[in-house]
């Protein structure tokens, strides 16, 4: 029997690494630039940034962001402290809140986010569009076959 390449492949590693050099070049471009975010928190901001219309709750982006309600938590916590954003009451369920950027959370989100494009362009080089429709399917099915 021909053993799985998968099996002799440490893909997940390389997934794993790849992520945590993006995460430390964005990182280390908020601290030179002194835009006062972590990557942590500029997930959550880019999330609740992207669902601002309607509004986002905690669950949510501990469900989007695949990120424990305690992690989500704190980081919001910090979020509110910072003025970046506010937690307000759920207008049809008052045991959850709905979480909004404030206008300095918005002017935030448009300092930080050139900065993690101009990393994601870097990353991803001179690679094409079919390029990347691959890679997002074949990141969408390991994540499938991980999550059934």
């Amino acid at each position: 029997m021909t053993p799985n390449p998968a099996e002799n492949r440490a893909y997940f590693f390389k997934i794993d690494t790849t992520i945590k050099k993006i995460r430390q070049q964005i990182q280390k471009k908020f601290d030179d630039l002194k835009v006062d975010l972590t990557v942590d928190q500029w997930v959550l901001l880019d999330h609740i940034y992207r669902h601002e219309i309607k509004g986002i709750s905690q669950n949510e982006l501990a469900e989007m962001t695949v990120k424990d309600a305690p992690t989500v938590t704190r980081i919001i916590d910090l979020l509110v402290k910072k003025g970046l954003s506010e937690r307000t009451m759920a207008e049809n369920d008052r045991r959850k809140f709905k979480i909004t950027l404030t206008d300095a959370g918005r002017n935030k989100f448009d300092e930080a986010y050139p900065i993690v494009a101009e990393v994601r362009r870097k990353g991803w080089g001179d690679l094409n569009d079919d390029d990347y429709k691959t890679f997002v399917r074949i990141l969408d099915s390991i994540y499938t076959n991980i999550t059934v």
